[in-house]
């Protein structure tokens, strides 16, 4: 099976709702692609594909259809924010210009109607304004219409060409409509405006949709461009995307960490706030770990770098904010259903309402028909609908990134808030994750000389972080032992041949799988150490009981006041591989009421599809690779950003802080999208709804109103300014 990549492309010319169904439809179409999301808000497509993807070919295949697609990967995001705002100088421009052309003929067509010489004034200038200042609208649907599609282009190249050309005919042979005893009326101002109140929407709307990527801008931000490095012998200054593994890099006081690396040399402290939360500077001394984008204070530190580019935390942080805000939400199927046959059924709509003009009054009320056909054209708006959902959804990403909540996709902030039940580990999650051996008792008094040693070979194989506790206890490192064979038993420990034999290290299960006899006063030391909440951890030989050490991992000082305050509105679970003892005694002081001991990572996985198949909706919150089974399988996975990179890579959502007072805040920040989400829907359906219907002119036989296409124009402009407008409130709301 060929392997899959993952990647997000920019993608250009889009306008509306349409334009993004579209692309997504093209990209989806093509060889090697297996899933294609096009997100019109941030213009871009996030696109699965395998080796037998020619990309050459999907550019071609979209630049097709109108659009373009950037493949190369090869522009920076400081490159595209250049092109950006050029462009949006470029759109300022046009609209200003377009506007000083319009107001001329706006001023003739209202006050000067029947003034011979204005209307060929208004036919030159509102031809600049439409064909030239709006070219774009015409361009666009002539390239729509080569492959059988339409998209908002259609409609306003409709309505302006439609308004203009019928001006021009009236105004150049005046006798055809004169000769039938009708009025030879001009809507230049019409064509006119309607361009310049839709070049005015599209810039206010690209400045309002800039505003929503603020949050993924301060990330890449963090990023420092130059580095200092030292290469023969000599200290060299470099471009970040020139910096190899291992290298050795001087950091200065104020300067941004450029990679995730060791400390060799120094001792300073480290602002770590913008990627994990922690608003005080962590203290750094030799191997100590430090991430990109993170600030050095006062010291100097010499570190080597053990990841770069990409492979950061920082870097890796960017991309799973790039594709979530570029992720579609469920209820976005729903929308691109309706915006992809949206403009055809508006087209109807136009259509049925001239001839039922027509048909209702004749050549009397001929006029009124274009009017109201054109202005139904002009009033619709797909771009509403489709800026509903993504511009949400990128400003409560960037929002969660903000506060140290990294969402992977939209989905999960969609389920986030409708879970009832929370499944938490217990090490790393609810405690620190930093045991700490208390107690170590040998069975005889010279086993700690004959066996020490050979404990600490062992531990230093093994990835436990229980492991670490003890090697750190015994001081030794473990030379002059030779490990043959090393293997690590699932849930209950590791074993390990040496050449002074077979050892054990782990529960009383694996004790009980190997047939070593534990005493009765050992059985009693061990219900002691438990009852106290600490972690029993056997050692053995291939025939007899060697040590017994009690390892403690304290809770962390904000777990009680989160999980009660959580317990208040879900049902909470904690499941441990652990005893029941010291499980016991863990929950009871975080007052979780509800846990289960003893749980190998398949048991945790089916104890969660227990719950679901209740009916429950799980969220499963953990830290190490035993609990990425669990994660996968539930509704909603929650990592702690201290924990391992494979529980990180499952998870929907991950806590840089590791502070569970946390989660509240996600499920608060996913219940506030959501609710943001259905307003824009509301409002940009609900505009439609009403728009359409008085565009036709629904109230003219009551009121005798139509409305002026000048108007449908303005109000169209507007309805998506509205809606990004919406979702950029989210950034105001307090998500406590």
């Amino acid at each position: 099976m060929a392997a899959i990549t993952k990647n997000t492309f920019p993608v250009m010319g889009m306008t509306c709702a349409s334009c993004a169904a579209s692309v997504e439809k093209t990209l989806s179409d093509q060889k090697g692609i297996t899933s294609a999301a096009v997100n019109f808000a941030n213009n871009s497509a996030l696109v699965e594909f395998d080796s037998t993807a020619d990309l050459a070919q999907i550019k071609k295949a979209v630049q097709s259809t109108g659009y373009d697609i950037d493949i190369s990967n090869k522009k920076t995001s400081e490159d595209y924010d250049t092109e950006r705002d050029l462009q949006l100088s470029k759109a300022r421009l046009n609209m200003i210009l377009s506007f000083v052309l319009a107001l001329p003929v706006l001023i003739l067509g209202m006050g000067f109607p029947d003034f011979d010489i204005g209307r060929w004034i208004s036919l030159v200038l509102s031809a600049v304004v439409v064909f030239y200042f709006g070219r774009q609208f015409f361009k666009m649907a002539f390239k729509q219409s080569l492959h059988a599609k339409v998209n908002m282009d259609t409609l306003v190249a409709l309505s302006t060409g439609i308004a203009y050309a019928f001006s021009a005919l009236n105004t150049i042979f005046p006798q055809i409509l004169s000769s039938q005893g009708l009025k030879p009326d001009v809507y230049f101002e019409s064509a006119a405006v309607i361009t310049s109140f839709i070049l005015l929407g599209k810039f206010l709307e690209e400045k309002a949709k800039a505003g929503t990527s603020g949050a993924l801008k301060k990330l890449i931000g963090l990023q420092p461009k130059m580095v200092r490095v030292k290469r023969d012998g000599k200290e060299i200054e470099i471009g970040i995307a020139e910096i190899l593994k291992h290298e050795i890099i001087t950091i200065r006081p104020g300067e941004k960490i450029p990679v995730d690396g060791l400390v060799l040399a120094g001792t300073s402290f480290i602002d770590e706030s913008m990627i994990s939360g922690e608003p005080v500077p962590a203290e750094k001394v030799k191997n100590a770990k430090v991430f990109s984008g993170t600030i050095n204070q006062k010291g100097s530190l010499t570190i080597s770098a053990e990841k770069v580019g990409a492979e950061t935390l920082l870097a890796q942080i960017i991309k799973t904010v790039q594709e979530a805000q570029g992720s579609k939400a469920p209820v976005q199927r729903l929308v691109d259903k309706v915006a992809s046959v949206f403009v055809p059924v508006v087209m109807a709509i136009a259509v049925i309402t001239f001839i039922a003009w027509f048909a209702i009054g004749g050549k009397a009320y001929l006029i009124h028909g274009l009017v109201a056909a054109i202005s139904v054209l002009v009033v619709a708006c797909p771009c509403a609908l489709g800026l509903a959902t993504p511009t949400a959804i990128m400003v409560g990403v960037g929002k969660g990134a903000e506060n140290g909540i990294l969402i992977r996709n939209a989905e999960a902030l969609e389920h986030a808030r409708n879970i009832d039940v929370f499944v938490f580990d217990k090490t790393g999650t609810i405690t620190n994750g930093t045991p700490q051996v208390t107690d170590l008792n040998w069975v005889e008094t010279d086993f700690k000389q004959r066996y020490g040693t050979t404990l600490s070979a062992i531990e230093r194989k093994s990835e436990h972080p229980l492991a670490g506790a003890v090697v750190k206890y015994l001081k030794a490192d473990g030379t002059g032992v030779t490990i043959t064979t090393f293997e690590s038993i699932t849930g209950k420990g590791v074993k390990a041949i040496t050449t002074e034999g077979t050892f054990y290290i782990g529960s009383d299960k694996l004790m009980s799988d190997k047939l070593i006899w534990i005493t009765r006063e050992i059985e009693l030391q061990a219900a002691a150490f438990r009852a106290k909440a600490k972690t029993v951890v056997y050692f053995s030989n291939a025939t007899d009981l060697l040590a017994l050490i009690a390892i403690t991992d304290s809770v962390k000082e904000n777990s009680a006041t989160a999980l009660r305050e959580l317990g208040k509105t879900h049902q909470l679970y904690m499941l441990t591989g652990d005893n029941a003892a010291t499980a016991k005694a863990v929950a009871d002081e975080v007052g979780i009421s509800q846990f289960k001991a003893g749980m190998l990572p398949a048991d945790k996985a089916a104890f969660i599809k227990t719950l679901q198949a209740g009916g429950k909706k799980v969220a499963m919150v953990g830290d190490g690779i035993n609990d990425s089974e669990a994660m996968a399988v539930a509704n909603i996975s929650i990592a702690m950003g201290k924990g391992t990179d494979i529980a990180m890579s499952v998870a929907d959502i991950t806590l840089m802080s590791s502070d569970l007072n946390t989660i509240p805040k996600a499920i608060n920040l996913s219940a506030k999208i959501v609710s943001t989400i259905k307003q824009n829907l509301f409002w940009a359906f609900i505009y439609n709804l009403i728009g359409i219907p008085i565009a036709a002119g629904v109230l003219f036989p009551f009121t005798h109103f139509q409305l002026d296409p000048m108007f449908a124009g303005a109000a169209m402009a507007l309805s998506s300014v509205s809606v990004v407008g919406n979702s950029l409130m989210l950034k105001r709301k307090p998500i406590t």
